[in-house]
């Protein structure tokens, strides 16, 4: 195991990672609230073309994958396409090939479960409701979005593998038991997940000012996302679903 290796599985090289994600995350939650809803490019029924029986967000995230699997994209485990199935392979092997993390990991993914929650839950809160007919723009910005949620939520694995090697016999037992909720306690710190709802709802409110020149304007209550919006993605969707992945990434860790 390279150097790369060992970084991604320190502790203070995660802890910095998740933080940039964040950064990350709100600013491709930014700007995709410039685009109204747009309702159609989600809906499989308002495309007519038979020779792709689903909807544009699809389609496009369908191709746009495609050419990022060949460019490399997909040679971690925290890079997960959401549609895997007959993906070209990559024409180059670039330095994310190092094996950091067992096999199993590769098979690990909740992506199903991160589209559903964003295009039927999430998008709606998100942006206002209206069509301005810029559907590619739109769903090119969803694209940037959902991998960064993605990625900061499959990311768990690495997060799985350290807390693993910080307490192997307590994890076995608990693995070898199948015993999912007492892995699920074990992951969780409250405090910490406190603390990183409570940075990203702030992150939210400083990056999502309207800036101005006028020194009397006051735009505290004026911002491009709203920050609360921000503290909910991470409380009912990001940090549970991590907890998900670590817990699926656990109990193939033996395997």
């Amino acid at each position: 195991m390279g150097s790369e290796g060992f970084d991604k599985l320190s502790l203070d090289s995660i802890r910095q990672t998740l933080i940039g994600l964040e950064d990350t995350i709100i600013f491709s939650l930014i700007a995709r609230a410039k685009f109204p809803l747009n309702s159609p490019a989600y809906d499989p029924n308002a495309n007519k073309n038979v020779s792709f029986p689903g909807s544009l967000m699809e389609f496009l995230v369908k191709g746009a994958e495609a050419v990022q699997s060949q460019g490399g994209r997909y040679q971690t485990p925290e890079e997960v396409p959401f549609f895997p199935d007959g993906l070209p392979s990559a024409i180059i092997c670039t330095s994310n090939c190092l094996q950091i993390l067992p096999p199993a990991a590769a098979s690990i993914s909740v992506n199903k479960n991160i589209w559903d929650i964003y295009v039927n839950q999430f998008l709606p809160l998100l942006a206002a409701k209206g069509d301005d007919g810029n559907y590619a723009l739109a769903v090119a910005s969803d694209l940037v979005c959902l991998q960064a949620i993605s990625r900061r939520i499959h990311y768990g694995k690495y997060v799985a593998e350290v807390k693993f090697r910080g307490a192997p016999e307590a994890y076995t037992a608990a693995i070898r038991a199948k015993d999912r909720d007492a892995l699920m306690n074990m992951l969780t710190d409250e405090k910490v997940e406190a603390m990183v709802k409570q940075r990203v709802q702030k992150k939210a409110m400083v990056f999502g000012q309207e800036v101005t020149l006028s020194v009397t304007s006051n735009n505290s209550s004026n911002y491009k996302v709203d920050p609360s919006l921000v503290y909910r993605l991470y409380d009912e969707w990001i940090i549970p679903l991590t907890k998900e992945v670590e817990v699926q990434y656990l109990l193939r860790r033996l395997d």
